[in-house]
This record gives C-alpha cells, structure tokens and sequence, in this order.
C-alpha cells in the first residue's frame, strides 16, 4: 500500500491537487505496478509563515524576491 504525504506551501487549487493526485498514481502504477484502489496521497498545505528555507521563512523571502 503506497503512501505519499505531500507537503506545499497554500495556494494550489483543487484542480491542480486533483491532477497532483492522479498524476502521482499513474506514476506509481507504470513504475511500480502498484494498484490505483491501494494508492494513498496526502496533502498538506502550509501556511507560508510555517515553512522556511535558505535561512528565512517562506513569505519573507517571497517578499524579497518578488
């Protein structure tokens, strides 16, 4: 049983989740020959202020870099 949990910044809409979603599992069944029924993906969205790389949190540094 796959199991993915995603983690992204907020923003996306559920359109691009669901293609996220479906994307993931086809990728999963072609290399893996994994069964779509026994694919699971989670994901979670982040506020910005929550996440943070390259020494700054996320919204600051999009602030900085336009």
């Amino acid at each position: 049983m796959p199991y993915i949990n995603l983690q992204i910044t907020k923003g996306a809409t559920r359109e691009q989740k669901a293609q996220i979603v479906m994307e993931f599992t086809e990728t999963l069944v072609k290399v893996l020959g994994k069964k779509p029924e026994h694919t699971h993906i989670v994901i979670q969205e982040m506020d910005e202020e929550n996440w943070g790389f390259a020494g700054v949190l996320t919204d600051d540094y999009r602030k900085s870099h336009g």
